[in-house]
């Protein structure tokens, strides 16, 4: 999996789609925007497999997904983990096969020795503020929050299949060929 997200718009089934393929890391927003304005045809969905990562670039991401309607989707042997379901939750329409593994944990904001602990508290607690109304924004149940909140940075939740459809993460379950 690259160290970095790799975007792509291959041909799959005779259709031009775009496929996010990696880590998210700092700056990958403004790429992923660069990239979008330099195709001449924007596809319709966007395919997803991330390990996860910067959480502020994944919201950024996916309000560009959303501002062009496009749908996101996951096939079967696709992960979304830690913030790459932000990314999932932009899409119009949000397909996942029920074997992609979509799953959720604490943010990991890393170690501050400068700020004092109510400092670095507030702004963790502002930007779970961010996520809860991005989600919102987007249609997904913000109670997805909490088996993220639950979850060490360090670990992975694993959405059922069940659990995507109640947090609206999903629309459709199901083989998304």
């Amino acid at each position: 999996m690259p160290d970095r997200l790799t975007f792509a718009t291959p041909q799959w089934q005779g259709e031009t789609v775009l496929t996010l393929t990696g880590r998210i890391a700092e700056g990958d927003a403004t790429r992923f925007n660069d990239y979008l304005e330099t195709l001449e045809t924007l596809p319709s969905r966007a395919y997803l497999n991330s390990p996860g990562g910067s959480v502020s670039d994944a919201l950024t991401i996916g309000r560009a997904l959303r501002a062009r309607d496009m749908n996101t989707v996951m096939s079967a042997s696709d992960i979304c983990l830690s913030a790459c379901p932000y990314i999932l939750a932009a899409g119009v329409s949000r397909i996942a096969d029920a074997d992609a593994m979509i799953g959720v944990h604490q943010h990991y904001f890393g170690q501050n020795t400068v700020l004092p602990a109510f400092v670095a508290v507030e702004q963790i607690q502002r930007g779970q503020g961010e996520v809860m109304s991005y989600l919102q924004e987007m249609g997904v149940d913000p109670l997805m929050m909490r088996p993220a909140l639950m979850t060490p940075s360090d670990e992975i939740y694993l959405l059922t299949p069940a659990e995507r459809s109640t947090y609206r993460l999903t629309t459709t379950d199901g083989d998304p060929e």
